[in-house]
């Protein structure tokens, strides 16, 4: 039996992201304001410190397939596969991995965040700030 070669986590998100929609911010503000479904997949403490894109669906990055399977018991309404979603995390890694996992489970019309939070930042789009639910 041939073993396989080690791939590294920079290599599995550069493969995603080859997979995956990867938009700027101003494309994620636009859609948004259009009726795409924003998910953030950071954990809380991580939305806490940094703030929260207003709108966005909580999903930490552990709970998304759960989230977005609706035969789960964890299913969220707001995961369907017919709309248009599009992750975000802290950088873009998190969400390209998540974004192909979704696209894995049928979600056909799935995006993310190219450079995630700190790029939507970095382009002056506004976060909310405090404990963001």
């Amino acid at each position: 039996m041939a073993q396989e070669t080690p791939r590294t986590a920079a290599q599995l998100v550069a493969d995603a992201k080859s997979r995956t929609e990867n938009l700027s911010p101003a494309d994620v503000a636009r859609e948004v304001e259009e009726g795409a479904v924003l998910v953030d997949l950071r954990e809380p403490e991580e939305r806490t410190q940094n703030g929260a894109i207003a709108g966005a669906v909580h999903a930490p990055r552990g709970m998304l397939e759960f989230y977005a399977d609706p035969t789960s018991p964890y299913h969220k309404a707001e995961f369907d596969p017919n709309q248009r979603v599009i992750l975000h995390c802290a950088s873009g890694g998190r969400s390209a991995l998540a974004a192909d996992t979704l696209r894995q489970m049928g979600y056909g019309n799935v995006a993310h965040l190219e450079g995630g939070i700190r790029a939507w930042i970095d382009s002056g789009h506004a976060v909310e700030t405090g404990n963001p639910t």
